[in-house]
């Protein structure tokens, strides 16, 4: 979905079909929302191709600080595959989405641990304890294995208060789950990049949209409104520190250390949505591919096609772009929240013109 005119974000890329990540062929979304009085979290879950563990995909995990407890991404980096989905969630729900995931793996590949290996799931997390009373782990294997069971299907996904988004909150605003995607030409075919973003990091102040220091705009604004409600909890926002965890997929021909290349570049969308990447917060990039497989059981040499670097800068910015996308979406997309203690955080949206 992403913006549509809300912000007059510049594009130099083409959108894709839906603006959002499943514009990458094979590439489904699912997620599980859990909203009822202090609790507000949930799962989602990318699933992005199938028989992943026979079929792995080249990828890469990049990490930008490393204020963050998200799995699975040393093996990520020394073997350059990704051979699971990914669970995004909230931080204490961690440990509960691995053991899910693990289950999702093992009943689909009965092989694993027996005449195989074990598996490396991946799971990547936020800190939602400002609205959601986070030490109740409410999330269960259950709402794990469901969110991978909606993603299956390969319907159509929410952004901004869904899922692991429920109860995030971004630069001063409700914050949550954001997508866009842009369309790469190369050698006369048009290839697709696309980034899913749980956002929960920046200070009040900081929000950037294009070329507006949206965040300065608004200040005032929404300081009068908490005022008048009593809101105390914007007190607490004024250092970058929070979390954001972004997936970036692609159906471009890239390997491993180009995808981690391109992984690294998400920094740059975070800093153009005026995030500095602060001493408490965990920003964390998985980058992967869905045009070539590795074999798991691969015993002969095997022949992989890329492309050359000095072709690369379009995937940079076209990739660059759909981060600040993705974590502008989410913004415009979630709504005001009153969550954990009374304690409510204000939609963008409610301030825009």
């Amino acid at each position: 979905m992403g913006l549509k005119g809300e912000l007059d974000l510049p594009r130099r890329y083409q959108v894709g079909v839906k603006n959002k990540i499943t514009d990458v062929p094979g590439v489904k979304v699912g997620q599980v929302t859990l909203k009822k009085g202090d609790i507000n979290t949930g799962v989602t879950a990318i699933i992005p191709a199938e028989h992943l563990f026979k079929e792995k995909l080249l990828a890469s995990g990049q990490v930008i600080n490393g204020f963050g407890k998200t799995t699975g991404l040393v093996q990520v980096a020394e073997l350059g595959t990704l051979e699971t989905p990914i669970l995004m969630t909230n931080t204490l729900a961690v440990g509960t989405c691995w053991t899910a995931l693990t289950r999702y793996m093992l009943d689909r590949n009965p092989e694993i641990g027996l005449t195989t290996g074990t598996v490396n799931p991946v799971v990547m997390e936020c800190n939602d304890g400002d609205l959601n009373a986070i030490r109740q782990m409410a999330v269960t294997e259950k709402d794990a294995l469901e969110a991978l069971a909606i993603a299956e299907k390969g319907e159509d996904f929410s952004e901004g208060n869904y899922g692991a988004g429920t109860g995030m909150r971004c630069l001063g605003f409700k914050g949550g789950i954001g997508s866009a995607s842009r369309q790469v030409p190369y050698q006369g075919k048009k290839y697709q990049i696309g980034a899913l973003v749980c956002t929960n990091f920046g200070a009040f102040g900081r929000l950037r949209a294009g070329n507006r220091l949206l965040g300065e705009e608004l200040r005032e604004n929404v300081l009068a409104r908490a005022k008048r409600e009593g809101n105390q909890l914007y007190d607490r926002y004024q250092k970058d520190q929070g979390s954001i965890v972004m997936v970036l997929a692609t159906d471009l021909p890239l390997s491993s250390r180009q995808l981690g290349r391109l992984a690294r570049r998400s920094a740059v969308g975070l800093g153009r949505t005026g995030s500095y990447i602060g001493d408490g917060s965990g920003d964390i990039a998985l980058a992967f591919s869905t045009a070539q497989k590795v074999s798991h059981d691969a015993k002969s040499i095997r022949t992989f096609a890329f492309m050359p670097d000095s072709q690369l800068d379009p995937v940079f910015e076209a990739g660059i772009e759909t981060i600040e996308e993705s974590v502008l979406s989410a913004l415009v997309h979630a709504e005001t929240l009153t969550g954990f203690q009374g304690r409510t955080v204000y939609g963008l949206r409610d301030f825009l013109k």
